[in-house]
Protein backbone atom coordinates (compact mmCIF):
# COMPACT_ATOMS: atom_id res chain seq x y z
CA UNK A 1 0.00 0.00 0.00
CA UNK A 2 1.58 3.11 -1.04
CA UNK A 3 2.05 5.32 1.92
CA UNK A 4 -1.06 8.67 2.41
CA UNK A 5 0.03 11.48 0.74
CA UNK A 6 0.93 14.98 2.83
CA UNK A 7 -1.38 17.40 2.85
CA UNK A 8 0.70 20.47 1.06
CA UNK A 9 1.05 17.74 -1.97
CA UNK A 10 -2.68 16.75 -1.81
CA UNK A 11 -3.57 20.72 -1.71
CA UNK A 12 -1.12 21.24 -5.14
CA UNK A 13 -2.53 18.08 -6.93
CA UNK A 14 -6.10 19.80 -6.31
CA UNK A 15 -5.00 23.00 -7.19
CA UNK A 16 -3.73 21.74 -10.08
CA UNK A 17 -6.46 19.54 -11.29
CA UNK A 18 -9.03 22.59 -11.00
CA UNK A 19 -6.75 25.24 -12.82
CA UNK A 20 -5.79 23.05 -15.76
CA UNK A 21 -9.94 22.58 -15.97
CA UNK A 22 -9.85 26.14 -15.61
CA UNK A 23 -7.43 26.46 -18.14
CA UNK A 24 -9.53 24.07 -21.02
CA UNK A 25 -12.67 25.68 -20.15
CA UNK A 26 -11.59 29.61 -20.89
CA UNK A 27 -9.28 28.16 -24.33
CA UNK A 28 -12.97 26.23 -25.23
CA UNK A 29 -15.17 29.43 -24.61
CA UNK A 30 -12.42 31.63 -26.47
CA UNK A 31 -13.41 29.14 -29.65
CA UNK A 32 -17.07 29.80 -28.98
CA UNK A 33 -18.14 25.68 -28.70
CA UNK A 34 -20.95 24.92 -27.09
CA UNK A 35 -20.83 23.87 -22.79
CA UNK A 36 -17.54 24.91 -22.92
CA UNK A 37 -16.18 25.15 -19.56
CA UNK A 38 -17.78 21.47 -19.16
CA UNK A 39 -16.12 20.04 -22.17
CA UNK A 40 -13.26 21.91 -21.98
CA UNK A 41 -12.59 21.08 -18.44
CA UNK A 42 -12.72 17.32 -19.01
CA UNK A 43 -11.25 16.89 -21.81
CA UNK A 44 -7.57 18.93 -20.50
CA UNK A 45 -8.08 17.45 -17.22
CA UNK A 46 -8.23 14.08 -19.07
CA UNK A 47 -5.00 14.89 -20.95
CA UNK A 48 -3.03 15.87 -18.28
CA UNK A 49 -4.05 12.24 -16.36
CA UNK A 50 -2.85 10.31 -19.82
CA UNK A 51 0.66 12.27 -19.63
CA UNK A 52 1.42 12.08 -16.09
CA UNK A 53 0.10 14.49 -14.74
CA UNK A 54 -0.96 13.58 -11.19
CA UNK A 55 -4.70 15.04 -11.49
CA UNK A 56 -7.34 14.42 -8.61
CA UNK A 57 -9.99 15.73 -6.43
CA UNK A 58 -10.21 14.78 -3.36
CA UNK A 59 -13.48 12.78 -1.57
CA UNK A 60 -14.84 15.31 -0.07
CA UNK A 61 -14.47 17.87 -3.15
CA UNK A 62 -15.93 15.40 -5.16
CA UNK A 63 -19.20 15.14 -2.95
CA UNK A 64 -19.17 19.11 -2.41
CA UNK A 65 -19.01 18.95 -6.71
CA UNK A 66 -22.33 16.59 -6.53
CA UNK A 67 -24.17 18.87 -4.19
CA UNK A 68 -23.64 22.15 -6.01
CA UNK A 69 -24.45 20.10 -9.07
CA UNK A 70 -27.45 18.94 -7.88
CA UNK A 71 -28.65 22.31 -6.47
CA UNK A 72 -27.94 23.98 -9.89
CA UNK A 73 -29.79 21.20 -11.69
CA UNK A 74 -33.00 22.26 -9.13
CA UNK A 75 -32.40 25.71 -9.80
CA UNK A 76 -32.91 25.06 -13.81
CA UNK A 77 -36.06 22.73 -13.60
CA UNK A 78 -38.81 24.61 -15.95
CA UNK A 79 -41.61 25.34 -14.16
CA UNK A 80 -44.11 23.40 -16.40
CA UNK A 81 -42.30 20.43 -15.38
CA UNK A 82 -44.94 18.74 -13.52
CA UNK A 83 -47.44 19.05 -16.08
CA UNK A 84 -45.25 17.64 -18.68
CA UNK A 85 -44.95 14.10 -16.74
CA UNK A 86 -47.69 12.67 -18.15
CA UNK A 87 -45.83 12.37 -21.36
CA UNK A 88 -43.34 10.26 -19.55
CA UNK A 89 -43.99 6.90 -19.36
CA UNK A 90 -43.45 7.05 -23.16
CA UNK A 91 -39.70 7.87 -22.56
CA UNK A 92 -39.48 5.74 -20.17
CA UNK A 93 -40.58 3.18 -21.93
CA UNK A 94 -38.17 4.03 -24.34
CA UNK A 95 -35.25 3.93 -21.77
CA UNK A 96 -36.28 0.25 -20.54
CA UNK A 97 -36.12 -0.64 -24.24
CA UNK A 98 -32.72 1.02 -24.90
CA UNK A 99 -31.28 -0.17 -21.62
CA UNK A 100 -32.06 -3.88 -22.55
CA UNK A 101 -30.45 -3.37 -26.52
CA UNK A 102 -27.69 -1.67 -25.14
CA UNK A 103 -26.27 -4.17 -22.51
CA UNK A 104 -26.90 -7.09 -25.07
CA UNK A 105 -25.69 -5.96 -28.61
CA UNK A 106 -22.55 -3.81 -26.77
CA UNK A 107 -21.85 -6.80 -24.67
CA UNK A 108 -21.96 -8.56 -27.62
CA UNK A 109 -20.45 -6.10 -30.05
CA UNK A 110 -16.86 -6.24 -28.11
CA UNK A 111 -17.06 -10.03 -27.28
CA UNK A 112 -17.45 -10.69 -30.67
CA UNK A 113 -15.29 -8.38 -32.38
CA UNK A 114 -12.74 -7.13 -29.94
CA UNK A 115 -12.35 -10.85 -28.31
CA UNK A 116 -13.19 -9.45 -24.95
CA UNK A 117 -13.62 -12.50 -22.44
CA UNK A 118 -18.18 -12.10 -21.62
CA UNK A 119 -17.81 -10.79 -17.72
CA UNK A 120 -15.10 -8.06 -19.31
CA UNK A 121 -17.45 -7.41 -22.42
CA UNK A 122 -20.69 -7.19 -20.76
CA UNK A 123 -19.78 -4.90 -17.57
CA UNK A 124 -18.17 -2.61 -20.26
CA UNK A 125 -21.17 -2.30 -21.81
CA UNK A 126 -23.41 -1.12 -18.86
CA UNK A 127 -24.39 2.37 -19.44
CA UNK A 128 -23.41 4.13 -16.20
CA UNK A 129 -23.55 2.74 -12.12
CA UNK A 130 -19.85 2.37 -12.40
CA UNK A 131 -19.21 1.78 -8.65
CA UNK A 132 -21.03 -1.08 -8.62
CA UNK A 133 -20.14 -2.42 -12.04
CA UNK A 134 -16.51 -2.54 -10.75
CA UNK A 135 -17.55 -4.16 -7.28
CA UNK A 136 -18.66 -7.30 -9.77
CA UNK A 137 -15.42 -6.75 -11.30
CA UNK A 138 -13.66 -6.96 -7.94
CA UNK A 139 -15.44 -9.85 -6.83
CA UNK A 140 -14.05 -11.81 -10.00
CA UNK A 141 -15.95 -11.16 -13.07
CA UNK A 142 -13.90 -9.59 -15.90
CA UNK A 143 -10.71 -7.65 -16.36
CA UNK A 144 -11.54 -4.70 -13.63
CA UNK A 145 -8.79 -2.42 -15.61
CA UNK A 146 -10.23 -2.80 -19.29
CA UNK A 147 -13.50 -2.17 -17.81
CA UNK A 148 -12.82 0.91 -16.16
CA UNK A 149 -11.37 2.35 -19.24
CA UNK A 150 -14.29 1.45 -21.72
CA UNK A 151 -16.47 2.88 -19.03
CA UNK A 152 -14.46 6.24 -18.65
CA UNK A 153 -13.71 6.72 -22.20
CA UNK A 154 -17.87 6.35 -22.80
CA UNK A 155 -18.26 9.49 -20.36
CA UNK A 156 -15.69 11.33 -21.42
CA UNK A 157 -16.75 10.71 -25.13
CA UNK A 158 -20.07 11.83 -24.59
CA UNK A 159 -18.87 14.89 -22.51
CA UNK A 160 -17.21 15.97 -25.63
CA UNK A 161 -19.09 14.86 -28.47
CA UNK A 162 -22.70 15.94 -27.20
CA UNK A 163 -21.99 19.49 -26.99
CA UNK A 164 -20.54 19.46 -30.50
CA UNK A 165 -23.37 17.28 -32.12
CA UNK A 166 -25.55 20.59 -30.65
CA UNK A 167 -24.05 22.45 -33.51
CA UNK A 168 -25.33 20.34 -35.93
CA UNK A 169 -28.32 18.06 -34.71
CA UNK A 170 -31.67 19.24 -34.26
CA UNK A 171 -31.52 19.26 -30.36
CA UNK A 172 -34.15 21.67 -30.13
CA UNK A 173 -34.11 25.45 -28.82
CA UNK A 174 -32.15 26.48 -26.09
CA UNK A 175 -34.55 28.17 -23.49
CA UNK A 176 -33.03 30.54 -20.88
CA UNK A 177 -35.56 31.95 -18.21
CA UNK A 178 -34.82 35.13 -19.66
CA UNK A 179 -35.00 37.51 -17.30
CA UNK A 180 -35.36 36.07 -14.03
CA UNK A 181 -33.51 36.97 -10.76
CA UNK A 182 -30.27 35.40 -9.88
CA UNK A 183 -30.87 33.08 -6.49
CA UNK A 184 -29.59 35.34 -3.45
CA UNK A 185 -26.09 33.35 -2.30
CA UNK A 186 -26.98 33.25 1.19
CA UNK A 187 -30.31 31.07 -0.16
CA UNK A 188 -28.21 29.43 -2.46
CA UNK A 189 -26.12 28.67 0.88
CA UNK A 190 -29.27 27.08 2.78
CA UNK A 191 -30.40 25.20 0.03
CA UNK A 192 -26.67 23.46 -0.36
CA UNK A 193 -26.90 23.07 3.68
CA UNK A 194 -29.99 20.96 3.28
CA UNK A 195 -28.80 19.36 -0.43
CA UNK A 196 -25.82 17.85 1.87
CA UNK A 197 -27.79 16.58 4.56
CA UNK A 198 -29.86 14.69 2.32
CA UNK A 199 -26.93 13.76 0.24
CA UNK A 200 -25.54 12.62 3.29
CA UNK A 201 -28.55 10.55 4.25
CA UNK A 202 -28.59 9.03 1.07
CA UNK A 203 -25.05 8.10 1.72
CA UNK A 204 -25.42 6.20 4.22
CA UNK A 205 -28.39 4.03 2.50
CA UNK A 206 -26.21 3.23 0.30
CA UNK A 207 -27.70 4.61 -2.66
CA UNK A 208 -25.85 5.02 -6.01
CA UNK A 209 -24.70 8.23 -6.40
CA UNK A 210 -26.14 9.52 -2.99
CA UNK A 211 -24.65 12.99 -3.41
CA UNK A 212 -26.15 13.80 -6.76
CA UNK A 213 -29.25 12.29 -6.45
CA UNK A 214 -29.80 13.56 -2.42
CA UNK A 215 -29.28 17.34 -3.77
CA UNK A 216 -31.09 16.72 -6.84
CA UNK A 217 -34.33 15.49 -5.04
CA UNK A 218 -33.87 18.43 -2.70
CA UNK A 219 -33.23 21.10 -4.73
CA UNK A 220 -35.71 20.07 -7.73
CA UNK A 221 -38.35 19.03 -4.75
CA UNK A 222 -37.62 23.10 -3.37
CA UNK A 223 -38.13 24.41 -6.64
CA UNK A 224 -41.13 22.84 -7.93
CA UNK A 225 -42.68 23.91 -4.32
CA UNK A 226 -41.80 27.29 -5.02
CA UNK A 227 -39.44 27.82 -2.03
CA UNK A 228 -36.84 29.23 -4.28
CA UNK A 229 -36.56 31.17 -7.68
CA UNK A 230 -34.64 32.15 -10.29
CA UNK A 231 -31.15 31.25 -11.95
CA UNK A 232 -27.84 30.56 -10.61
CA UNK A 233 -25.51 33.34 -10.85
CA UNK A 234 -23.23 33.10 -13.85
CA UNK A 235 -19.87 32.97 -12.25
CA UNK A 236 -21.28 29.82 -9.83
CA UNK A 237 -22.32 27.70 -12.96
CA UNK A 238 -19.21 28.28 -14.31
CA UNK A 239 -17.15 27.35 -11.64
CA UNK A 240 -19.67 24.14 -11.15
CA UNK A 241 -18.99 22.96 -14.31
CA UNK A 242 -15.31 23.38 -14.01
CA UNK A 243 -15.31 21.21 -11.20
CA UNK A 244 -17.56 18.53 -12.98
CA UNK A 245 -15.11 18.99 -15.70
CA UNK A 246 -12.42 18.47 -13.45
CA UNK A 247 -14.04 15.66 -11.49
CA UNK A 248 -14.93 13.93 -15.11
CA UNK A 249 -11.33 14.44 -16.51
CA UNK A 250 -9.39 12.96 -13.32
CA UNK A 251 -10.94 9.73 -13.49
CA UNK A 252 -8.18 8.83 -15.76
CA UNK A 253 -5.87 9.05 -13.07
CA UNK A 254 -3.65 5.88 -12.76
CA UNK A 255 -4.57 4.94 -16.50
CA UNK A 256 -1.17 4.34 -17.93
CA UNK A 257 -1.04 5.49 -22.00
CA UNK A 258 0.06 2.08 -22.98
CA UNK A 259 -2.94 0.62 -21.06
CA UNK A 260 -5.26 3.79 -22.65
CA UNK A 261 -4.22 2.78 -25.97
CA UNK A 262 -4.98 -1.20 -25.62
CA UNK A 263 -8.61 -0.58 -24.39
CA UNK A 264 -9.03 3.08 -26.65
CA UNK A 265 -10.63 1.32 -29.66
CA UNK A 266 -12.77 -0.77 -28.13
CA UNK A 267 -13.90 2.01 -25.81
CA UNK A 268 -14.51 4.28 -28.61
CA UNK A 269 -16.45 1.69 -30.67
CA UNK A 270 -18.81 0.66 -27.63
CA UNK A 271 -19.14 4.01 -27.43
CA UNK A 272 -20.60 4.23 -30.66
CA UNK A 273 -22.86 1.36 -30.55
CA UNK A 274 -24.11 2.79 -27.20
CA UNK A 275 -24.60 5.96 -29.39
CA UNK A 276 -26.63 4.70 -31.98
CA UNK A 277 -29.15 2.58 -29.84
CA UNK A 278 -29.72 5.81 -27.43
CA UNK A 279 -30.00 7.84 -30.98
CA UNK A 280 -32.48 5.14 -32.68
CA UNK A 281 -34.97 5.18 -29.40
CA UNK A 282 -34.60 8.72 -28.69
CA UNK A 283 -36.05 9.34 -32.70
CA UNK A 284 -38.32 6.73 -32.45
CA UNK A 285 -39.83 8.24 -29.33
CA UNK A 286 -39.39 11.68 -30.71
CA UNK A 287 -42.84 12.10 -32.56
CA UNK A 288 -44.98 10.95 -29.75
CA UNK A 289 -44.07 12.99 -26.99
CA UNK A 290 -44.05 17.42 -26.82
CA UNK A 291 -40.28 17.62 -26.26
CA UNK A 292 -37.20 18.98 -27.69
CA UNK A 293 -35.38 15.51 -29.44
CA UNK A 294 -32.08 17.22 -27.29
CA UNK A 295 -33.77 17.11 -23.94
CA UNK A 296 -35.05 13.64 -24.91
CA UNK A 297 -31.79 12.38 -25.77
CA UNK A 298 -30.03 14.04 -22.79
CA UNK A 299 -32.58 11.90 -20.79
CA UNK A 300 -31.54 8.45 -22.32
CA UNK A 301 -27.93 9.09 -22.11
CA UNK A 302 -26.15 6.69 -21.19
CA UNK A 303 -23.58 9.31 -19.37
CA UNK A 304 -23.27 9.90 -15.88
CA UNK A 305 -25.87 11.81 -14.10
CA UNK A 306 -23.39 14.41 -12.85
CA UNK A 307 -21.97 15.23 -16.39
CA UNK A 308 -25.62 15.14 -18.65
CA UNK A 309 -27.26 17.07 -15.86
CA UNK A 310 -24.59 19.59 -16.61
CA UNK A 311 -25.12 19.32 -20.38
CA UNK A 312 -28.47 19.78 -19.57
CA UNK A 313 -28.22 23.51 -18.01
CA UNK A 314 -25.77 24.33 -20.36
CA UNK A 315 -28.07 23.55 -23.29
CA UNK A 316 -31.04 24.93 -21.70
CA UNK A 317 -33.13 21.88 -21.48
CA UNK A 318 -35.64 20.80 -18.17
CA UNK A 319 -33.48 19.41 -16.18
CA UNK A 320 -36.62 17.46 -14.38
CA UNK A 321 -37.01 14.95 -16.73
CA UNK A 322 -33.50 14.37 -17.56
CA UNK A 323 -33.13 13.77 -13.91
CA UNK A 324 -35.95 11.40 -13.35
CA UNK A 325 -34.71 9.36 -16.43
CA UNK A 326 -31.27 8.77 -15.01
CA UNK A 327 -32.67 7.92 -11.41
CA UNK A 328 -34.38 5.17 -13.47
CA UNK A 329 -31.57 4.05 -15.82
CA UNK A 330 -29.45 4.11 -11.88
CA UNK A 331 -32.64 1.56 -10.67
CA UNK A 332 -33.00 -0.30 -13.16
CA UNK A 333 -29.11 -1.15 -13.14
CA UNK A 334 -29.37 -1.81 -9.81
CA UNK A 335 -31.01 -4.40 -10.86
CA UNK A 336 -29.58 -5.64 -13.93
CA UNK A 337 -25.88 -5.37 -12.85
CA UNK A 338 -25.83 -8.25 -10.94
CA UNK A 339 -28.38 -10.43 -12.35
CA UNK A 340 -26.24 -10.08 -15.79
CA UNK A 341 -22.95 -10.79 -13.76
CA UNK A 342 -24.81 -14.04 -11.90
CA UNK A 343 -25.24 -15.45 -15.82
CA UNK A 344 -21.82 -14.45 -16.96
CA UNK A 345 -20.27 -16.35 -14.13
CA UNK A 346 -22.75 -19.41 -14.72
CA UNK A 347 -22.07 -19.45 -18.34
CA UNK A 348 -18.14 -19.36 -17.75
CA UNK A 349 -18.34 -21.58 -15.20
CA UNK A 350 -15.76 -22.11 -11.70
Amino acid sequence: MSPPLAVGTFARRTLLTLLISAAGGALAALLHLPAPWLMGGAVAVAAAALMGVKVMLPNWLRDATFVMTGLSMGASVARDSLALMVQWPVTLAGLVLELILIITVTGYFLRKVFKLDAGTAYLSSFPGHLSFVMAMAAAGVGDPRQIVIIQVIRLLMLTVFVPIGALFLPLGPYVAQAGAPEIAIGWIAVVAVACGITGLVFSRLRMPAAFALGAMATSITFKLLGWFDGVMPPWLLTGVFIFVGALIGSRFAGITAIEFRQAVVGGLAGTMVTVAIVTTVALAVTPLVDMPFGQIWLGLSPGAIEGMGSLGIALGFDVAFIAAHHVGRLLLLTFAIPLVATLVRRREGP
